[in-house]
């Protein structure tokens, strides 16, 4: 006799097209100022590494996406709806991806992250990553746009 292991975790998988409703609605959620439908399939259709978590009873609660070239990899967008949030999904989501990039030869990951966001900023900073430059006005905002504080990680040692 074997033995069926139930597990409640969410799972992590490649985004596909078909999860795109999913992955809108977990965005608008998560953001005052999603990424579009547009953005997602071009990512999708660009060949970017996008990841999704899909709980078994709820469906896709989260997803990741990073652009790796040239040695680079860009974490381009991490999502968990905010019912998961706090929870550490988003740190493994980030680990994860970061995984994916040193398989692909990455020597550094870089990423932007709003000034607002502390508690992102806050994970990015426990998991190594540092400060190393601005990009003025760069998301929009309620009353303009929002600086973005630029963060890079060495990717060749570890946390």
């Amino acid at each position: 006799m074997s033995a069926v292991v139930i597990s409640n975790q969410p799972l992590l998988r490649p985004m596909n097209g078909h999860d795109l409703v999913a992955v809108m609605e977990v965005e608008n959620a998560a953001y005052e100022f999603p990424w579009t439908l547009p953005i997602f399939r071009d990512c999708l259709r660009v060949g970017c590494h996008c990841y999704v978590y899909e709980s078994p009873q709820e469906g896709i609660i989260g997803h990741g996406i990073m652009s790796v070239a040239a040695g680079e990899c860009h974490v381009l967008n991490i999502c968990i709806h905010p019912d998961y949030q706090r929870l550490g999904l988003g740190e493994g989501m980030v680990l994860f991806l970061l995984d994916i990039a040193r398989q692909n030869k990455a020597r550094v990951a870089l990423l932007e992250v709003r000034m607002s966001n502390t508690a992102a900023y806050k994970l990015y900073t426990k998991l190594g990553f540092d400060e190393v430059g601005l990009r003025k006005s760069y998301y929009p905002a309620r009353r303009g746009r929002e600086d973005a504080i630029i963060l890079a990680r060495d990717l060749t040692v570890g946390i």
